[in-house]
């Protein structure tokens, strides 16, 4: 189990996501010659010469000056500021996920599993004939499938990880699930390592990064016939405020929806360790990944229920962050027990970055809920910043937050709303490339 960590002094001053109107600090009666405020020379700084978006760059720094050693050189009783983020197209450009995948899928590297459906518990009957079809059976059990000559048996995989059908578009996935936990073509990517030791995911993982890291901007690679990203960058932004986070005396956490495994293999480039990565967690027999994955709070390990995905990030923050337990960490805390800055790009991210106390991190990449909530902009501490390689083009029309731009449990959609219930106008896409 990791060890505790909470916020540091002063967020007892922040206004919280649930209190939306913040009030003004007490202004002292000026003295007839007041003394000259001493310089900050103790402030950690984020670097002037990377650009951020407006004054983006100043709102960060704000918050770390209030809450970090600047203005508590000792920890307080309730320990040192926290600041979790998302992994993918937030502090890297592209996807490790689908890099380590697709790796994997060009260098054979996925074990035939028993039968397809076992993979998950909700794969169709009509996902496990076209992957048992494309795949074939010829391949024992436990043993590499030929996926780099086989494209078709690769583009069924690739078409039920990316779109959730199989390549004659019939739905991969059924059941229920709570929407705001689990995302089952998320898990899949983990339970398609099963059968594989750490270390070799590890491996495959690691050289992934090195191809993906090393190829130009905007290539592109084939997987089957399916095109998709060939390159991924840390982005210098997030580096330098993640440095200067650590510098100021901040925990920084790492939650990726990604397998915990995968996400290790890179974090450690922006200097997280993996005490401080989480992701999805795979259960293990025999020192080998199996189908399964840890649960979270009061939901018992099981096979993909919850994720770091929405609501579920919430979970996993409260649970191995500030030791919550239960189903009590699933709810909304009090501000001593919440992270001081949430970066995240995504509606997977919308729950635990709307927690933060301090600063609301969301690189837009036209996320309906994300940006409904950026854009309200309820407690004044959302930072909404184009993505910082190559970034979108102002979504045309308005996001529909007033009537499908939130996700609810059983995967309907409705209104987004405030803590106190009022609806969240549309909002028009205001900070892009």
């Amino acid at each position: 189990m990791r060890t505790r960590h909470a916020l540091a002094l002063g967020l007892a001053t922040a206004a919280t996501v649930s209190t939306l109107a913040a009030t003004g600090p007490a202004v002292a009666a000026s003295p007839a010659h007041p003394a000259k405020a001493p310089e900050r020379t103790s402030c950690p700084q984020l670097s002037k010469s990377i650009k951020w978006y407006g004054d983006n760059r100043a709102k960060i720094q704000r918050m770390i000056d209030e809450r970090g050693i600047c203005s508590h050189p000792k920890p307080g009783p309730e320990g040192r500021p926290v600041a979790a983020f998302d992994w993918d197209n937030t502090v890297v450009k592209n996807d490790i996920s689908d890099a380590t995948l697709a790796w994997s899928l060009q260098h054979d590297k996925i074990l035939r599993p028993k039968s397809w459906k076992s993979t998950s518990p909700w794969m169709t009957t009509a996902a496990d004939r076209a992957l048992t079809k494309a795949c074939g059976t010829s391949v024992p059990v436990g043993r590499p499938l030929r996926t780099s000559k086989n494209a078709a048996c690769a583009d069924e995989i690739m078409e039920i990880r990316g779109k959730a059908r199989t390549m004659d578009g019939k739905a991969a996935f059924a059941g229920e699930w709570n929407h705001r936990r689990t995302k089952p073509e998320y898990a899949w990517i983990p339970q398609l390592f099963a059968g594989l030791t750490p270390a070799q995911v590890t491996s495959y993982a690691k050289q992934a990064r090195a191809e993906n890291l090393a190829a130009p901007i905007g290539a592109k690679q084939t997987v089957g016939t399916h095109q998709l990203a060939g390159y991924i960058r840390y982005y210098d932004q997030q580096k330098d405020l993640i440095r200067t986070l650590k510098a100021a005396g901040f925990q920084v956490y790492i939650v990726s929806a990604s397998s915990e495994t995968i996400a290790e293999a890179w974090s450690g480039g922006v200097g997280v360790d993996r005490a401080h990565t989480i992701g999805v967690r795979s259960l293990m027999k025999n020192g080998r990944f199996t189908t399964g994955i840890r649960g979270c709070g009061d939901v018992k390990d099981g096979h993909g229920e919850v994720l770091p995905y929405m609501d579920g990030k919430r979970c996993l923050i409260n649970q191995e962050i500030f030791k919550i337990k239960g189903a009590e960490a699933w709810r909304f805390q009090d501000p001593a027990h919440r992270i001081a800055l949430g970066g995240g790009d995504a509606n997977t991210d919308v729950t635990f970055v709307n927690d933060a106390t301090g600063v609301h991190l969301a690189i837009n990449r036209n996320q309906p809920e994300l940006m409904c909530r950026g854009y309200d902009n309820a407690d004044g501490r959302w930072v909404v910043n184009p993505m910082f390689i190559e970034p979108l083009p102002q979504k045309s029309g308005t996001y529909p937050c007033a009537t499908t731009g939130y996700t609810n449990t059983d995967g309907g959609l409705g209104p987004v709303r405030r803590p106190d219930g009022t609806v969240v106008a549309d909002q028009r896409d205001r900070i892009h490339a």
